[in-house]
């Protein structure tokens, strides 16, 4: 049983998605496709719409076989060390290809780019620290450097979040030596930070949690850019819990820890650095929901996504020890759920796999899951009584979804 490997968060999982994942199995010929999942926060360091329960079950029903969770410590860090555990996951689960989107869709131009990056490895981080010096946030200086190299070959666009994720995927295939082949497919119509639809049934998932927070709140408005299954999930989740999680969920959290802490102390969490945080300390007292104290401290130098990480890495409780370390692949294979082809798949190769697969928590000790198991308890306080009560439990007492 061959099988193909993408990397999601899937929040939620939209039409787009669809057609990735039923590309990436046509592509590769695959009979399996097996999700790295992000858990419950995501890399641009926000709470998941929905648990990652919930989006397991999407995925699922959708045509997903096997989906395993990225831990804490990979999903929300930058593209190089997400990719790193990512791509772990999937080699050490005997994935034969990753497939990815891309803005650029063209395999060739990735490969070419990462010669050209090594080959002038040296000089593109003398830039990158330039570029950085001179006020411009990280991910615009290394468009910056890249430029000022002059390339004259085709390329791929580094300034695109899709692009840059894809580079550092067969990066850490080649740094892991991994036995798994690379394939990408062009992202079909909308973009990653779309806003607005852009068509009738394509949309970004951006777009669609915009639709689903915004005044009307209404499901229908989405309902024809998710699969079917999706939007069930999503209107049996919204019952239950009373509405998805947002930030401001987790406003009053953070303002709490921000303004009982010390500036060392908040020295001390991960990403925060050059007295950042004497600047969120004299921000949070005047701000009285999430995206205004974001808009006061968000400058040209710090990404809205880099801040929105630091306040999660704060909110979490998460410091920089327990973040930088010197191996950047995953320990284990935390299942959460899998259909009965996966199941199949699991029976057959689970022996052959290089890491151990993990479906009760009680089993398994490391400071990974460590951080999971911290990170969900500061995910179920988004929701109040009985909803907080039933993510916990979700957390603690549920065997991997099987359907």
């Amino acid at each position: 049983m061959k099988a193909v490997g993408v990397v999601v968060e899937y929040n939620p999982f939209h039409n787009g998605h669809l057609f990735h994942l039923q590309q990436a199995k046509g592509q590769s010929g695959a009979e399996i496709a097996i999700a790295a999942m992000s858990g419950n926060f995501l890399q641009r360091g926000e709470p998941a719409l929905v648990s990652k329960w919930a989006r397991t079950r999407m995925a699922l029903s959708a045509g997903v076989d096997i989906v395993f969770e990225l831990p804490y410590r990979f999903a929300t860090q930058h593209a190089e060390v997400f990719a790193d555990g990512a791509v772990s996951i999937l080699s050490s689960a005997g994935c034969s290809t990753l497939v990815f989107g891309s803005e650029s869709g063209d395999l060739g131009a990735f490969e070419r780019t990462i010669l050209f990056l090594e080959k002038n490895n040296e000089q593109f981080q003398e830039n990158i620290k330039y570029y950085t010096s001179k006020g411009n946030s990280y991910p615009k200086s290394i468009s910056l450097s890249f430029q000022s190299l002059s390339p004259s070959e085709t390329f791929i666009d580094i300034s695109s979040p899709n692009n840059i994720l894809g580079l550092h995927y067969i990066q850490a295939i080649n740094k892991q030596k991994s036995r798994m082949l690379p394939d990408t497919i062009t992202r079909k119509s909308a973009g990653y930070h779309d806003e607005h639809f852009s068509s009738a049934t394509i949309a970004s998932a951006t777009s669609i949690r915009k639709a689903l927070f915004g005044a009307s709140g209404e499901m229908d408005t989405i309902k024809s850019l998710v699969p079917y299954t999706s939007f069930e999930q999503l209107s049996e989740y919204k019952e239950n819990f009373g509405g998805f999680q947002s930030w401001e969920n987790y406003w009053p959290l953070l303002k709490y820890k921000l303004l009982q802490s010390s500036p060392a102390e908040i020295r001390d969490f991960y990403e925060v650095e050059e007295g950042l945080e004497n600047r969120l300390l004299s921000t949070a007292a005047s701000s009285s929901s999430f995206h205004e104290f974001m808009e006061s401290i968000k400058t040209k130098r710090y990404t809205w996504t880099r801040l929105q990480r630091v306040c999660l890495h704060i909110l979490t409780n998460t410091k920089k020890d327990e973040m930088k370390k010197p191996q950047n692949t995953v320990n284990y294979l935390r299942l959460l759920g899998a259909t009965e082809k996966g199941r199949e798949y699991l029976k057959l190769y689970k022996k052959n796999f290089t890491l151990p697969v993990i479906s009760k928590l009680s089993a398994y000790s490391d400071p990974d899951l460590d951080l999971d198991i911290k990170a969900s308890r500061i995910y179920a306080l988004g929701q109040n009584g009985e909803g907080q009560e039933e993510l916990l439990r979700e957390e603690f007492s549920r065997p991997p979804i099987m359907l």
